[in-house]
């Protein structure tokens, strides 16, 4: 079997829908490719943005072409220029990052939590509660406290329950939203995240330097959708090592 080939195999295997983490992980499994290559996971890359059998939803996202109708009813719409402001994609990207945030968090040994009013959402063949590993909220402070944290897009928890790391996802609506709940929580010692597009870093750093956010201002930090991409992948890839140095 041809190397393509193997690729496309394996997007059939996972319903016609992957993350490159996915197929990262599975495409291995097939034991009639030979890769003979010291880079499989570039060969990887170049396969599925080339092979025309095989189509770009979002950055780390891919798709059968032959699918792509069933994707777009099931709201997986293929992001372009023209639509990535739309409602649909906005939503789809939404419950997208999320997902990979809590895949991450998962494989770096943390309980991850996501709102409830998420819980149902799709990501790929599942839900974000399916990835989420746990249905409460830890108690870990004051009730009032505990129910700002509660609304926050994804939280890792450390082995002692408390929170290691708050992360916000910004598509269009204002990031200094994001900043004043971080801003009520910031007496945890507690990483900050604001998860968004590259574009609106620049938006980024003008807020952050708010007089209000100072006391936050050194913790707090930005990260593009990209190198969240970036860092799912590297993570599946770092999980799957026979040894890690």
């Amino acid at each position: 079997m041809k190397q393509y080939e193997a690729v496309i195999r394996t997007l059939e295997n996972l319903g016609g829908l992957a993350t490159l983490g996915q197929l990262y992980g599975e495409v291995f499994k097939i034991t009639d490719c030979k890769w003979g290559t010291k880079t499989p996971l570039a060969s990887i890359r170049r396969i599925v943005q080339t092979r025309k059998e095989i189509y770009k939803i979002k950055p780390g996202l891919y798709g059968l072409t032959t699918l792509k109708r069933e994707h777009v009813s099931r709201g997986i719409v293929a992001e372009t220029a023209k639509n990535r402001d739309s409602a649909e994609v906005v939503r789809f990207n939404h419950t997208y990052y999320q997902g990979l945030l809590l895949i991450v968090g998962k494989l770096k040994r943390f309980d991850c939590w996501s709102p409830n009013q998420d819980k149902n959402k799709v990501f790929l063949d599942g839900t974000i509660d399916s990835l989420r590993t746990l249905k409460e909220m830890p108690r870990f402070s004051y009730d009032n406290l505990v129910n700002r944290s509660a609304t926050v897009d994804v939280i890792w928890f450390n082995e002692r329950g408390m929170p290691s790391s708050f992360f916000e996802i910004e598509h269009s609506s204002d990031i200094q939203n994001s900043l004043l709940k971080f801003n009520d929580l910031q007496d945890f010692q507690t990483r900050m995240f604001i998860v968004s597009n590259t574009k609106r870093r620049k938006e980024y750093e003008s807020k952050i330097k708010y007089s209000s956010f100072r006391d936050i201002a050194g913790r707090a930090k930005f990260l593009s959708f990209d190198w969240l991409v970036k860092e799912y992948e590297h993570t599946v890839e770092a999980s799957s090592a026979e040894v890690t140095l």
